[in-house]
């Protein structure tokens, strides 16, 4: 299967197609294309319903009154347990986008397809139990066929994961490196999230049997290290703030792009960590998410919780306009200490929509390393990721040096 610029992948009648752009996030990321899509760029929205599809066109077109040719735009439907429409799907474009979770649920069927048609693939998957099974079933396919399968590009992971290897980059090459991650922000989440949060605390065991199955299949890397270590609580006198241990996907994609990159030095560990300023605030928070991961494991509280905040609702505009994020890092190598920050807006929201978006047309239209399989955003994307992301808005800075 020829890639992007030879006669396969470029006779498609698309360049990106973006799967669940009904949904919240979806509709989001939708009017981020519209607003933000190159000239000649060639995309669709898809979804499950003609009737939905055809009112977000309806709503892009009264939003952006400059944009009459959104009047075409070409919506496809196609529903996440419809195989045949998704191989379809898969293979009229490029660049699949999707936000249609949880991924472990809604998933999979489209990834097989990408991955058979050669057509790269980008979601928001924040389960790490779905990533690991991705792997196992689909990464030997995808390297046949020349498609990358890049998970994790929004909030989750994709700041964590650029961040870490922009702190990398002010350090000395060769040298083992040790960087430290620290999470701030006030957004918060729509019934989609909530769903996939529910369901990651509840898998503990699934998830870990997935990941010893990765590690079965996965190559084992020869004469260097690559770690990410769960971290005690602690106080950090670097940020001023209780740091609280995320045992997240974030630290994971972080320590793939390490295995993969020798830049990252011949011992390299990261360890992932929520800020908090005060103490009493650190145990109340650590008590909350101790209570729901309990209750996550009992059904019917997870019934519960997911009826509290239903998928496809959402913050409202203004709320989103008063979000921000802010994940600061230390990297320490070579004798050498670095401070740096990556910072924006809404997080999961406005600013997954604008990452998952950029990264779409990062693997359509930008020069790219030569890559195929699952791999992450550091690995497929990089520099070019980098910078795009920079024009869009989001901070990347190093505040201190010693």
């Amino acid at each position: 299967m020829d890639r992007q610029d030879g006669t396969g992948r470029a006779e498609r009648p698309y360049d990106i197609v973006l799967f669940g752009a009904t949904g919240f996030v979806g509709a989001l990321t939708a009017r981020y294309f519209a607003a933000h899509a190159p000239d000649g760029c060639r995309w669709a929205v898809a979804g499950r319903s003609r009737a939905k599809l055809e009112r977000l066109r309806e709503r892009l077109v009264a939003d952006l009154p400059g944009r009459p040719d959104l009047v075409e735009l070409p919506l496809i439907e196609a529903s996440a347990d419809d195989p045949e429409a998704l191989r379809a799907l898969a293979g009229s474009t490029a660049v699949v986008a999707t936000t249609v979770g949880p991924y472990l649920w809604y998933g999979e069927p489209l990834v097989a397809a990408c991955a058979e048609a050669g057509t790269d693939y980008v979601d928001l998957t924040g389960e790490q139990e779905f990533v690991d099974l991705t792997y196992v079933r689909h990464d030997a396919r995808a390297r046949e066929t020349g498609a990358r399968l890049v998970h994790a590009c929004g909030y989750d992971c994709v700041p964590h994961d650029l961040g870490v290897y922009f702190t990398v980059r002010q350090l000395p090459e060769g040298v083992p490196i040790d960087v430290d991650g620290f999470v701030s922000s006030n957004g918060t989440f729509s019934g989609g999230t909530f769903a996939s949060a529910l369901n990651v605390m509840g898998r503990g065991r699934q998830s870990l049997r997935a990941a010893r199955e990765r590690g079965l299949h996965e190559p084992r890397l020869v004469g260097r290290r690559a770690r990410s270590p769960i971290g005690g609580p602690r106080y950090s006198r670097e940020t001023d703030s209780w740091a609280l241990p995320l045992p997240l996907l974030d630290a994971r994609i972080v320590a793939k792009s390490a295995r993969a990159l020798p830049r990252y030095g011949p011992d390299f560990r990261y360890r992932h960590y929520a800020a908090v300023r005060t103490l009493p605030m650190a145990l109340g928070g650590a008590a909350a998410v101790g209570a729901l991961l309990g209750l996550a494991q009992v059904p019917a509280a997870r019934r519960w919780f997911s009826e509290l905040r239903k998928p496809g609702e959402g913050p409202d505009e203004a709320r989103r306009a008063r979000s921000w994020f802010s994940s600061r890092f230390v990297g320490e190598g070579g004798g050498r200490t670095v401070y740096t920050e990556v910072s924006g807006g809404d997080p999961g929201y406005d600013e997954t929509a604008k990452i998952l978006a950029e990264s779409a047309m990062c693997l359509a239209f930008d020069a790219l390393p030569e890559t195929s399989g699952q791999v992450t955003s550091v690995v497929a994307m990089g520099d070019a990721l980098l910078a795009r992301l920079q024009e869009a808005g989001i901070r990347f800075r190093v505040a201190a040096r010693r």
